[in-house]
Protein backbone atom coordinates (compact mmCIF):
# COMPACT_ATOMS: atom_id res chain seq x y z
CA UNK A 1 0.00 0.00 0.00
CA UNK A 2 1.27 3.71 -1.19
CA UNK A 3 1.09 5.53 1.70
CA UNK A 4 -2.23 7.72 2.20
CA UNK A 5 -1.81 11.61 1.31
CA UNK A 6 -2.73 13.19 4.82
CA UNK A 7 -4.55 16.17 3.52
CA UNK A 8 -6.13 13.72 0.82
CA UNK A 9 -7.07 11.96 3.28
CA UNK A 10 -8.74 14.63 5.42
CA UNK A 11 -10.54 16.24 2.20
CA UNK A 12 -12.35 13.03 1.24
CA UNK A 13 -13.86 12.96 5.33
CA UNK A 14 -15.15 15.96 5.41
CA UNK A 15 -16.82 15.02 1.99
CA UNK A 16 -18.20 11.93 3.64
CA UNK A 17 -19.32 13.71 6.34
CA UNK A 18 -21.14 16.46 4.58
CA UNK A 19 -23.00 13.63 2.48
CA UNK A 20 -24.34 11.87 5.77
CA UNK A 21 -27.76 12.79 6.73
CA UNK A 22 -28.22 15.52 9.55
CA UNK A 23 -29.41 13.37 12.56
CA UNK A 24 -32.13 14.93 15.01
CA UNK A 25 -32.64 18.42 14.99
CA UNK A 26 -31.55 19.98 18.16
CA UNK A 27 -33.11 22.69 20.37
CA UNK A 28 -29.36 24.22 20.82
CA UNK A 29 -26.07 23.26 19.10
CA UNK A 30 -23.40 25.87 19.68
CA UNK A 31 -19.95 25.96 18.62
CA UNK A 32 -17.80 27.26 21.36
CA UNK A 33 -13.60 27.74 22.21
CA UNK A 34 -12.27 25.46 24.72
CA UNK A 35 -9.15 24.64 27.38
CA UNK A 36 -5.78 25.21 24.84
CA UNK A 37 -7.93 27.20 22.45
CA UNK A 38 -9.64 23.78 21.17
CA UNK A 39 -12.81 23.68 18.97
CA UNK A 40 -16.14 22.26 20.41
CA UNK A 41 -19.30 22.11 19.98
CA UNK A 42 -21.96 21.63 22.46
CA UNK A 43 -25.46 19.87 21.68
CA UNK A 44 -28.64 20.14 24.20
CA UNK A 45 -31.45 18.18 23.95
CA UNK A 46 -34.00 19.93 25.79
CA UNK A 47 -34.45 23.33 27.57
CA UNK A 48 -33.25 21.96 31.10
CA UNK A 49 -29.67 20.87 31.60
CA UNK A 50 -28.96 17.45 31.42
CA UNK A 51 -26.28 15.49 32.38
CA UNK A 52 -22.90 16.27 30.10
CA UNK A 53 -21.06 13.44 27.97
CA UNK A 54 -17.90 14.83 26.11
CA UNK A 55 -17.38 12.93 23.03
CA UNK A 56 -13.88 12.33 20.93
CA UNK A 57 -14.38 11.67 17.53
CA UNK A 58 -12.42 8.74 15.53
CA UNK A 59 -10.32 9.36 12.15
CA UNK A 60 -7.16 6.72 13.04
CA UNK A 61 -5.65 10.08 15.13
CA UNK A 62 -5.57 11.45 11.63
CA UNK A 63 -8.63 13.28 10.19
CA UNK A 64 -12.09 13.64 11.27
CA UNK A 65 -13.33 16.71 12.84
CA UNK A 66 -17.02 18.09 14.70
CA UNK A 67 -18.78 17.74 11.36
CA UNK A 68 -17.93 14.24 10.40
CA UNK A 69 -19.24 13.33 14.04
CA UNK A 70 -22.20 15.64 14.30
CA UNK A 71 -24.96 13.63 12.97
CA UNK A 72 -23.35 10.78 15.83
CA UNK A 73 -23.50 13.16 18.36
CA UNK A 74 -27.19 14.83 17.71
CA UNK A 75 -28.18 11.04 17.63
CA UNK A 76 -26.43 10.81 21.11
CA UNK A 77 -27.53 13.40 22.68
CA UNK A 78 -31.25 12.57 21.47
CA UNK A 79 -30.92 8.86 22.14
CA UNK A 80 -29.78 9.57 25.86
CA UNK A 81 -31.16 12.33 26.90
CA UNK A 82 -27.81 14.08 27.38
CA UNK A 83 -25.69 17.13 26.55
CA UNK A 84 -22.54 16.38 24.60
CA UNK A 85 -19.17 18.57 24.02
CA UNK A 86 -17.54 17.09 20.98
CA UNK A 87 -13.79 18.07 20.57
CA UNK A 88 -11.52 18.80 17.81
CA UNK A 89 -8.58 17.74 19.21
CA UNK A 90 -4.99 17.96 17.53
CA UNK A 91 -4.33 15.62 15.11
CA UNK A 92 -1.34 13.65 14.03
CA UNK A 93 1.00 13.69 12.40
CA UNK A 94 1.61 17.00 12.83
CA UNK A 95 0.87 16.60 16.56
CA UNK A 96 1.77 12.96 17.25
CA UNK A 97 1.63 11.70 20.89
CA UNK A 98 0.67 12.61 23.69
CA UNK A 99 -1.17 15.52 22.32
CA UNK A 100 -4.25 14.74 21.88
CA UNK A 101 -4.56 12.57 24.99
CA UNK A 102 -3.59 16.08 26.53
CA UNK A 103 -6.55 17.68 25.17
CA UNK A 104 -8.59 14.88 26.10
CA UNK A 105 -7.60 15.46 29.58
CA UNK A 106 -7.55 19.11 29.49
CA UNK A 107 -11.25 18.93 28.33
CA UNK A 108 -11.97 16.05 30.94
CA UNK A 109 -10.76 18.65 33.87
CA UNK A 110 -12.54 21.68 32.54
CA UNK A 111 -15.95 20.43 31.37
CA UNK A 112 -16.24 18.06 34.40
CA UNK A 113 -18.67 15.70 32.29
CA UNK A 114 -20.74 12.67 33.52
CA UNK A 115 -19.23 10.33 31.05
CA UNK A 116 -16.67 10.45 27.93
CA UNK A 117 -17.27 8.98 24.47
CA UNK A 118 -15.50 7.84 21.83
CA UNK A 119 -15.22 5.83 18.44
CA UNK A 120 -11.83 4.15 17.08
CA UNK A 121 -8.66 6.42 17.99
CA UNK A 122 -11.45 8.53 20.21
CA UNK A 123 -12.34 5.48 21.88
CA UNK A 124 -8.82 5.04 22.67
CA UNK A 125 -8.25 8.97 23.70
CA UNK A 126 -10.97 8.44 26.14
CA UNK A 127 -9.74 5.28 27.95
CA UNK A 128 -6.21 7.28 27.64
CA UNK A 129 -7.66 10.67 29.49
CA UNK A 130 -9.24 8.42 31.78
CA UNK A 131 -6.48 6.51 32.65
CA UNK A 132 -3.77 9.89 33.07
CA UNK A 133 -7.06 10.92 35.36
CA UNK A 134 -6.92 8.20 37.44
CA UNK A 135 -3.12 7.91 37.54
CA UNK A 136 -3.23 11.57 38.81
CA UNK A 137 -5.92 11.43 41.24
CA UNK A 138 -8.29 13.78 39.48
CA UNK A 139 -12.33 13.63 39.59
CA UNK A 140 -13.07 10.75 36.46
CA UNK A 141 -16.06 11.02 35.01
CA UNK A 142 -18.40 8.08 35.99
CA UNK A 143 -18.69 6.39 33.06
CA UNK A 144 -16.58 5.61 29.30
CA UNK A 145 -18.48 4.74 26.32
CA UNK A 146 -15.73 3.01 23.62
CA UNK A 147 -17.23 2.09 20.11
CA UNK A 148 -14.43 0.13 18.17
CA UNK A 149 -11.80 1.28 20.18
CA UNK A 150 -8.02 0.99 19.61
CA UNK A 151 -6.25 -0.42 22.79
CA UNK A 152 -3.13 -1.96 21.69
CA UNK A 153 -0.37 -0.16 19.20
CA UNK A 154 1.72 -3.29 18.66
CA UNK A 155 -1.61 -4.17 15.98
CA UNK A 156 -1.03 -7.87 17.57
CA UNK A 157 -4.49 -9.34 18.31
CA UNK A 158 -5.53 -12.12 15.65
CA UNK A 159 -8.10 -10.15 14.22
CA UNK A 160 -5.88 -7.54 13.06
CA UNK A 161 -4.94 -10.11 10.05
CA UNK A 162 -8.05 -12.21 10.02
CA UNK A 163 -10.39 -8.84 9.22
CA UNK A 164 -7.38 -6.36 8.15
CA UNK A 165 -8.21 -7.02 4.45
CA UNK A 166 -11.87 -6.38 2.36
CA UNK A 167 -13.13 -5.20 5.70
CA UNK A 168 -13.70 -1.47 6.36
CA UNK A 169 -10.47 -1.12 8.07
CA UNK A 170 -7.25 -2.27 6.50
CA UNK A 171 -4.30 -3.47 8.11
CA UNK A 172 -1.98 -1.83 5.87
CA UNK A 173 -3.84 1.54 6.60
CA UNK A 174 -3.80 0.65 10.45
CA UNK A 175 -0.45 0.64 10.20
CA UNK A 176 0.60 3.40 8.67
CA UNK A 177 -2.10 5.77 11.10
CA UNK A 178 -0.17 3.87 14.27
CA UNK A 179 3.06 4.71 12.70
CA UNK A 180 1.45 8.70 12.40
CA UNK A 181 0.61 8.43 16.13
CA UNK A 182 3.51 7.02 17.35
CA UNK A 183 6.22 6.99 15.47
CA UNK A 184 8.82 5.04 17.73
CA UNK A 185 8.11 1.66 17.09
CA UNK A 186 9.66 0.39 20.16
CA UNK A 187 7.35 2.91 22.34
CA UNK A 188 4.24 0.73 21.12
CA UNK A 189 4.37 -1.74 23.92
CA UNK A 190 4.87 1.08 26.66
CA UNK A 191 1.45 0.81 28.48
CA UNK A 192 1.71 4.35 28.75
CA UNK A 193 0.69 4.15 24.89
CA UNK A 194 -1.32 0.77 24.68
CA UNK A 195 -3.97 1.00 27.30
CA UNK A 196 -4.61 -2.59 26.96
CA UNK A 197 -1.34 -3.25 28.12
CA UNK A 198 -1.22 -1.55 31.43
CA UNK A 199 -0.93 -3.71 34.06
CA UNK A 200 -3.47 -2.60 36.71
CA UNK A 201 -7.09 -1.12 35.32
CA UNK A 202 -8.13 -0.55 38.56
CA UNK A 203 -10.38 2.06 39.62
CA UNK A 204 -11.94 3.23 36.24
CA UNK A 205 -15.23 4.46 35.08
CA UNK A 206 -17.49 1.54 34.61
CA UNK A 207 -17.56 1.25 30.69
CA UNK A 208 -19.54 0.18 27.51
CA UNK A 209 -17.79 -1.31 24.83
CA UNK A 210 -19.10 -2.12 21.51
CA UNK A 211 -17.65 -4.11 18.96
CA UNK A 212 -17.80 -5.34 15.08
CA UNK A 213 -17.74 -8.54 13.68
CA UNK A 214 -15.79 -7.87 10.59
CA UNK A 215 -13.46 -4.83 12.28
CA UNK A 216 -9.62 -5.79 12.60
CA UNK A 217 -10.06 -3.75 16.09
CA UNK A 218 -11.83 -6.54 17.42
CA UNK A 219 -10.06 -8.45 19.60
CA UNK A 220 -8.79 -5.47 21.17
CA UNK A 221 -11.58 -4.17 21.81
CA UNK A 222 -13.08 -7.05 23.84
CA UNK A 223 -9.99 -8.55 25.15
CA UNK A 224 -9.77 -4.76 26.99
CA UNK A 225 -12.98 -5.07 27.97
CA UNK A 226 -12.26 -8.34 29.10
CA UNK A 227 -9.26 -7.06 31.59
CA UNK A 228 -11.26 -4.14 32.79
CA UNK A 229 -14.05 -6.95 34.19
CA UNK A 230 -11.15 -8.80 35.88
CA UNK A 231 -9.90 -5.40 37.54
CA UNK A 232 -13.63 -5.29 38.56
CA UNK A 233 -14.56 -2.50 36.53
CA UNK A 234 -18.08 -2.59 35.61
CA UNK A 235 -18.24 -3.83 31.98
CA UNK A 236 -21.24 -3.71 29.33
CA UNK A 237 -19.55 -5.52 26.39
CA UNK A 238 -21.68 -6.66 23.09
CA UNK A 239 -20.29 -7.63 19.14
CA UNK A 240 -22.61 -6.44 16.55
CA UNK A 241 -22.68 -9.81 14.42
CA UNK A 242 -22.32 -8.88 10.20
CA UNK A 243 -21.04 -5.19 10.94
CA UNK A 244 -17.49 -3.79 10.15
CA UNK A 245 -15.52 -1.00 11.49
CA UNK A 246 -17.52 2.28 11.71
CA UNK A 247 -20.22 1.33 11.57
CA UNK A 248 -21.82 4.01 14.03
CA UNK A 249 -21.94 6.25 11.07
CA UNK A 250 -23.64 4.38 8.89
CA UNK A 251 -27.55 4.78 7.70
CA UNK A 252 -28.24 1.43 6.59
CA UNK A 253 -31.09 -0.44 8.62
CA UNK A 254 -28.51 -3.00 10.00
CA UNK A 255 -26.31 -0.30 11.11
CA UNK A 256 -28.81 1.95 12.19
CA UNK A 257 -30.37 -0.83 14.47
CA UNK A 258 -27.08 -1.56 16.25
CA UNK A 259 -26.41 1.89 16.87
CA UNK A 260 -30.55 1.93 17.98
CA UNK A 261 -29.06 -0.91 20.55
CA UNK A 262 -25.79 1.09 21.48
CA UNK A 263 -27.69 4.32 22.11
CA UNK A 264 -29.58 1.84 24.52
CA UNK A 265 -27.02 0.60 26.90
CA UNK A 266 -25.39 3.73 26.64
CA UNK A 267 -28.87 5.32 28.41
CA UNK A 268 -29.44 2.42 30.43
CA UNK A 269 -25.78 2.62 32.39
CA UNK A 270 -25.60 6.55 32.57
CA UNK A 271 -29.40 6.03 33.92
CA UNK A 272 -27.99 2.96 36.42
CA UNK A 273 -24.95 4.89 37.55
CA UNK A 274 -26.84 8.45 38.18
CA UNK A 275 -29.57 6.20 40.58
Amino acid sequence: MNDPDVHQLRRAGAERGHLRPRGPELPYVTDLTGPRGLRLRHYRPAEERRPLVVYLHGGAWVFCDLDTHDRFCRLLADGCGVEVMAVEYRLAPEHPYPGAVEDAVEVLRWARPVAVAGDSAGGYLATMACLALRDEGGPLPAVQILVCPNTDLTLSQPSVREKGTGHALDEDFLAWAVRQWAPDPARRADPRLSPMLVPDLRGLPATLIVTAEHDALRDEGETYARRLAEAGVPVTRRREPGLAHGFQQNTDPVSQAAVDRLLTDARHLLEATSS
